[in-house]
């Protein structure tokens, strides 16, 4: 056996096999070795074994066939008849197929004629997305003067090949990634990425519907016959080639898609941003910045004061109205743990729970803490779809808001902290919720989705009232104010979210909200960013205003 790494195998006997893996010119020896007798090797290697010219030509092949395994295709032409032509189709071959692995078998020669002898060969290579391939060939051998010379002939390469012809790979023919509107779907981060060499979806949508977008499972390539100058394919010598694939149709509209591309564009930190139509779940848009990790859908991060949109909830639920008192000191203490306001700024007297919902207060959350129970933020973040597990067609992150397990977590809970966490996903449902209601669980291909998550609970109308009058004070009067001269009256929370173990805490900058006059929710997530007010702010007033 004749391998890429330049080595000859030594042929062993095994009485189970029909056809012998043989490698003739060191038959000989191992017949010797073993004490096989004279007509016992006979039988083994056939008639013409033991003929010297058999033997003389094999091993002139053997030289040949390992020159080819290494890819040396200089030096195995040199051993033809016409080096010139041999070397540049074993160079093409070689070159189009890239295999990590060749091993070229040669069987037992037959003399044709004085000075020719015919010789079996089987070829098996390992290809970058096709596996494993074998195929047979034979060679012939002259004699001219006392060396021996392999007769170069394009089947010789591969007996389904002419001259003109080569080999190579092909990938199978991939199925678009669709927008809603049909079109093949621009944005690369969201679709994923195929593996050049072997045609495999390697990440995103790519590789989850790999096996749609190909037409069925099996290798990813095929090996096929082309003209070497146009590359037009001539034969496919594996795979059937008869299953077409299916495109992948999502919900993204690509003129959101678009405005949330550009609105992060030129944006230095990892950032997201996640737009849904409030009245059906779809994913209108989701952009990451840089590409690669789809943070937008999968990432899990606190999510600060955006979750306050949770906590009001649970507190207008217990009683509380938007125009009720709302001290907001500077600090709040629980068991020794300070918590504080960003920049420690403080409310005057007699502001309300709106003004503390729109300003982001901390202490005042975290002072209201003592009216709700210990599972009163994981309950009424269930109306809001948290807790269940979706089905949206791609990998997503639902978020988890645990049942507090003492005053400190439940105070840090309050104002999005402690073990709180959310995808930008989750918090663009949230206030696709207040928009809309109720909950519509998020979903990016539909035809993939089995059952959308229902959230147990809903929300009462009056809360429902409430957050969203809270949600446009944020704007018009509150940390909100990037949005504020915007048309179609938008809706929003801002968050500062705190991790690390940094002091001062390094901060995620947040922003969520809706569009009054149409049916569009968005977050924005700016990792390591500052201030949501100042920071997460602009960019999404930017994506608004790309929108027009």
């Amino acid at each position: 056996m004749i391998r890429s790494d330049g080595y000859v195998d030594h042929p062993r006997y095994d009485r189970r096999r029909s056809r012998r893996r043989i490698v003739v010119s060191t038959l000989v020896a191992l017949a010797a070795t073993a004490g096989i007798g004279y007509w016992a090797y006979k039988a083994l290697a056939g008639d013409d074994a033991d003929d010297p010219q058999v033997t003389a030509a094999t091993g002139q092949l053997d030289t040949f066939l390992t020159a080819w395994a290494s890819g040396d295709a200089q030096r195995a032409g040199r051993l033809t008849d016409t080096p010139e032509n041999a070397t540049s189709l074993i160079k093409s071959v070689m070159t189009n197929l890239d295999p990590s692995r060749t091993e070229i078998t040669a069987g037992t020669g037959k003399r044709k004629a004085e000075g020719e002898v015919e010789i079996p060969f089987t070829v098996r290579m390992t290809l970058s997305g096709a596996g494993e391939y074998t195929y047979h060939s034979k060679a012939q051998l002259i004699r001219k003067s006392d060396d021996w010379t392999v007769e170069f002939h394009t089947p010789l390469i591969h007996p389904d090949m002419v001259p003109g012809q080569t080999l190579a790979l092909k990938s199978r023919e991939r199925a678009e990634i669709l927008d809603r509107n049909g079109d093949e779907l621009q944005s690369a981060s969201l679709a994923g990425a195929v593996d050049p060499k072997t045609g495999k979806g390697v990440s995103g949508l790519q590789a989850r519907y790999d096996k749609q977008l190909t037409g069925g499972g099996g290798a990813a390539r095929s090996v096929v016959v082309v003209e070497r100058e146009s590359g037009r394919v001539v034969k496919r010598l594996t795979g059937s080639g008869k299953d077409a694939g299916k495109a992948v149709r999502t919900t993204i509209d690509p003129k959101v898609q678009e405005a949330a591309a550009a609105a992060l564009d030129g944006v230095k930190k990892n950032a997201a941003l996640v737009a849904v139509d409030p009245s059906t779940g779809d994913i209108l848009a989701a952009a990451n910045m840089p590409s690669g990790m789809n943070r937008a859908l999968e990432g899990r991060y606190p999510p600060g004061s955006t979750f306050k949109v949770v906590t009001s909830a649970a507190l207008l639920k217990q009683g509380m109205r938007p125009s009720d008192k709302a001290d907001c000191p500077k600090f709040a203490y629980v068991d020794g743990q300070r918590f504080e306001n960003q920049d420690q700024f403080v409310l005057p007297a007699g502001s309300t729970f709106k003004d503390a919902f729109a300003h982001s207060c901390n202490t005042f959350f975290v002072g209201a803490r003592g009216k709700l129970s210990d599972s009163a933020l994981h309950d009424t973040a269930e109306a809001f779809g948290i807790g269940g597990t979706w089905d949206a067609g791609t990998a997503t992150y639902d978020g988890s808001v645990p049942v507090a397990d003492g005053d400190n977590d439940k105070a840090a809970s309050t104002i999005g902290q402690a073990r709180t966490q959310a995808s930008p996903l989750v918090m663009a449902s949230i206030a696709a919720t207040v928009k809309e209601g109720a909950f519509k669980q998020p979903v990016l291909v539909p035809d993939a989705v089995k059952k959308r998550y229902e959230a147990p609970a809903r929300l009462e109308p009056g809360v429902v009232g409430s957050l969203r009058d809270m949600m446009r004070a944020t704007v018009t009067d509150g940390a909100g104010w990037a949005l504020k001269n915007l048309p179609g009256e938008p809706h929003a929370k801002t968050g500062t979210a705190e991790f690390g173990n940094d002091s001062p805490p390094r901060t995620h900058a947040w922003m969520i909200g809706y569009q009054g006059d149409r049916e569009l929710a968005w977050s924005v997530l700016l990792e390591d960013g500052g201030s949501g007010g100042s920071d997460a702010g602009p960019i999404a007033a930017k994506f608004l205003k790309n929108l027009g």
